[in-house]
């Protein structure tokens, strides 16, 4: 059960709206080898306006997570993509509805 989370707001660059949405997308593969992201979520709210929302069982896979290859690809492009580098809030999971097959 997820009871942690992150959300990053990021805003890209002018004129690398669609680079910055491209290497949100890779980040897909990176995140989806850890073991304890429940769940990883990259948006896109309008032409350069994106976030990034995570969820975790507990503070460990949280911490891995911010240790990983997710935070350290971002925090290593964000110069050349985002116009402020990524301001990660923690977050406390209230409530959820998981997902379940039918």
């Amino acid at each position: 059960m997820a009871k942690l989370a992150l959300y990053v707001a990021l805003e890209a660059r002018v004129g690398k709206e669609e680079e910055a949405a491209e290497f949100l997308r890779s980040l897909l593969s990176l995140a989806q080898e850890e073991p304890g992201t429940t769940t990883w979520y990259a948006v896109r709210f309008d032409h350069n306006t994106f976030a990034i929302f995570d969820a975790f069982p507990d503070e460990d896979a949280r911490d891995a997570h911010l240790a990983g290859q997710v935070a350290v690809t971002l925090i290593q492009q964000a110069p050349d993509l985002f116009v402020d580098p990524p301001e990660i809030q923690r977050l406390d999971i209230l409530a959820y509805k998981p997902h379940q097959e039918p």
